[in-house]
């Protein structure tokens, strides 16, 4: 394993906060050793200022793309802290569903994104309250968007396999029943529930532009690794993607008190949410 120096912390620090918003401080040395030596290796870097500096000059960007795979967390599981699933399908769907329709409308049109879609159970969880709540109504017209900076797990979100233990973090066996199919010795979602659903990659410190508006936005557990700037910055472009009356919904530790003075919390039973001023 390539061990890091003080100077050198702080030059990939830096490179990584530039590249994905995400900010690691000096106490972070094992995990930079951990999780880039094998990238640095692979690539015949004897340091991480070669592989940093090799990262920012390669125009094919394969480098930093697996700097960010490896960097990135991606903890998540299916229905992760309940509370937001439960304050989905009693109050903010219900309530989307009444404004968004109305007596000229074929359908009524609902548009959720999930931020930090991570490998894809937050938004398939979000798919499977939708189905349990409307029973394939023809009535409605989901859009779901899930997005991410690594390309790897938009890859594993896009094909939908999970293995035995990241299946029961989490996930109902009625659930596992009813939306999974057993391939081989893992579980695949069901195309039903895979047809509702698209993943794309999307570094959320870049313009949001050409994603349009959303009824729903879930931004959970992602901008705790970014700095009180940089979290000021994503909230105020979450509010200009979010419909006027929309619903945005983060983490069970995270506050936007003094982050983003255009969002006010809102308290349904044990959950929190914001919707803008």
């Amino acid at each position: 394993m390539i061990k890091i120096n003080p100077p050198e912390l702080k030059l990939i620090s830096q490179y990584i906060q530039d590249i994905s918003g995400i900010y690691l401080d000096q106490s972070k040395s094992y995990l930079f050793e951990t999780r880039l030596s094998s990238v640095a290796e692979a690539h015949g870097c004897r340091s991480y200022q070669e592989l940093q500096a090799k990262a920012r000059m390669e125009p094919a960007k394969k480098i930093e793309k697996e700097i960010i795979d490896a960097i990135t967390t991606n903890e998540t599981l299916f229905f992760r802290d309940k509370g937001p699933f439960e304050l989905l399908q009693h109050k903010i769907l219900p309530e989307v569903i009444d404004a968004r329709t109305t007596k000229n409308s074929l359908k009524t049109k609902v548009r959720i994104w999930s931020a930090a879609a991570s490998t894809g159970q937050e938004l398939y969880s979000i798919a499977i309250v939708i189905k349990e709540l409307l029973r394939d109504s023809p009535d409605y017209a989901f859009t779901l968007l899930g997005t991410d900076i690594s390309d790897a797990a938009i890859a594993q979100a896009s094909y939908g396999k999970y293995n035995r233990f990241e299946i029961e973090r989490g996930l109902d066996k009625k659930y596992l029943q009813k939306y999974f199919t057993l391939f081989g010795d893992s579980w695949k979602i069901k195309d039903e529930i895979r047809a509702m659903v698209n993943f794309r990659k999307q570094n959320l410190m870049l313009p949001l532009t050409g994603l349009g508006k959303f009824d729903i936005i879930f931004c959970r557990n992602v901008a705790i690794y970014f700095t009180l700037e940089d979290r000021k910055k994503l909230f105020n472009k979450l509010a200009d993607n979010l419909a006027d009356d929309g619903y945005l919904v983060i983490g069970s530790t995270e506050s936007l008190t003094g982050v983003c003075p255009r969002f006010i919390p809102k308290r349904h039973l044990r959950s929190i949410f914001y919707q803008k001023k």
